[in-house]
């Protein structure tokens, strides 16, 4: 996990310090005090603070007049002001200077946990948009792919592992999520940068056309063939070929591209004689290929030829980190394709972004922005991206939390404790297992995809991941 995030609490009143610093410690955040404003000031001087909560009226330096000095000596840090009823006039004020919001004593704890925990959120995003933001130059220039997640990390280092063999590669994942852009990268990467990239979508095409247009014909090889015409194969030689949707290859031409792999001969249709290629093959599919085989669908040769190394490409829901900068991407990229003037989305669609299933993964994304920018407008498909349920498989009739809870409590027929424990404790314990439950309950239903289940359990992300650390099911 992260470091906790630092806040910085000042208020001249001692006891409210030590009751907040108590509540703010057992919520995993890292709690520092101030007495008063200088002091605060100074602490703030003195860096790593991430979000200040103050007394509006503070002796010395008021509550406002910290927010303006923090502000001006780290821009980005959020304050929230705690006044008195008597003062939320100022503290209005105060929000046009800058304060993210405020609180009238006396307070909930959970409305100042829930306040904190949004505008940490705000602050990750901001800070990681921004980081990311950085680097889309670099990106466009060298044809890098965008990710910042460590799955997506993880499978570019082995792109650039395996990027110089010459090993037949299988990437397989979802619709949507760049199969054909890791292809690309990895013929980039490789010693055959300088020679052609051909790319087949295998589904595309019926059986017929797809071997002639994967091998060639000869010319009068078939009604039509009026002149001979090279295949792919050739187009690709001293390159990379990359075929797509490879589980919808009819099993005629599966053999024939077997023959390839094996011998790195074939010949045109209608032609007699073999012709020889250096070509490194990359297939891609979103199916699961062995099921195929199991099925008889898919030749059990020609899979263990393809499936020499593997890589899977990770739906866009494991990797949320990576949607602000996709956004950024896409809006650069479609505001200069349709000459329309570079817009920015607001930070509630953003967050809706973020909470999204996105089934159509990278592809959807890409083709709800350039719909925001060539309607000049995000409202209509934040509605219908409102209207629309959670794109995640398998969510249909998740059960709510209370009802997980109920179910999994440890009181059913034939569960027994240990009395010497004492009410409290086995309630305590009762309580603990029944959370557990429905914790790993909502995670396997909405496929570990936390955001939505922070949303369902009605917790922030936040608190979502002490809980499963807690419960030690990671983070």
């Amino acid at each position: 996990m992260s470091d906790p995030a630092t806040l910085l609490i000042a208020d001249d009143d001692a006891g409210l310090r030590e009751s907040l610093e108590r509540m703010l410690t057992r919520e995993g955040y890292r709690v520092v005090l101030a007495s008063d404003g200088r002091a605060a000031l100074e602490r703030v001087q003195a860096g790593g603070v991430d979000l200040i909560v103050t007394d509006l009226r503070m002796p010395g330096l008021t509550g406002l007049e910290l927010l303006r000095a923090a502000k001006a000596i780290m821009p980005d840090v959020d304050v929230i002001l705690l006044t008195a009823f008597g003062t939320v006039e100022e503290a209005v004020k105060a929000m046009k200077d800058g304060a993210y919001d405020f609180l009238t004593k006396p307070f909930r704890r959970e409305q100042l946990i829930k306040l904190i925990d949004k505008a940490l959120e705000r602050r990750d995003l901001i800070e990681q948009n921004r980081a990311l933001k950085k680097q889309l130059e670099d990106i466009r220039a060298k044809g890098q792919m965008i990710g910042a997640s460590p799955s997506w990390r993880r499978m570019l280092t082995l792109v650039e592992q395996i990027a110089d063999s010459s090993a037949t590669i299988l990437i397989h994942g979802e619709s949507g999520t760049g199969k054909e852009l890791v292809a690309r990268t990895i013929h980039e990467r490789s010693a055959r940068r300088n020679g052609p990239f051909v790319a087949v979508n295998c589904a595309a095409l019926p059986e017929t056309l797809l071997e002639s247009e994967l091998f060639g014909y000869e010319r009068g090889a078939f009604t039509g063939a009026h002149r001979q015409k090279p295949g792919k194969f050739e187009l690709a030689n001293t390159g990379t070929i990359f075929l797509d949707e490879i589980g919808e290859m009819p099993t005629p031409v599966q053999a024939k591209l077997l023959q390839v792999l094996q011998d790195r001969e074939f010949s045109r249709l209608g032609s007699q004689s073999d012709i020889r290629v250096d070509v490194r093959v990359i297939a891609a599919t979103n199916k699961d290929l062995g099921r195929l085989v199991q099925q008889g669908h898919f030749r059990e040769d020609l899979y263990y030829r393809l499936n020499v190394l593997n890589i899977h490409v990770p739906p866009l829901r494991e990797r949320q980190e990576e949607i602000p900068v996709l956004v950024e991407y896409f809006l650069d990229q479609y505001s200069r394709e349709f000459d329309r003037p570079r817009q920015e989305v607001a930070a509630e669609t953003m967050h809706l972004f973020m909470d999204h299933g996105w089934r159509g993964n990278v592809r959807e994304l890409e083709n709800v922005i350039k719909r925001i920018v060539a309607l000049g407008t995000e409202s209509q498909v934040v509605q219908e991206l409102t209207r629309r349920p959670v794109e995640l498989p398998e969510t249909a009739g998740v059960t709510s939390p209370a009802a997980l809870t109920a179910a999994a409590a440890p009181s059913a027929p034939g569960r027994r404790w240990d009395e010497s424990l004492g009410l409290r404790e086995i309630g305590r314990r009762a309580a603990r297992e029944a959370e557990e439950v429905a914790l790993k309950e909502v995670l396997d239903r909405v496929r570990w995809h936390r955001v939505e289940a922070a949303r369902r359990l009605k917790v922030s992300y936040k608190t979502l991941l002490r809980k499963m650390q807690e419960c030690g099911l990671g983070n």
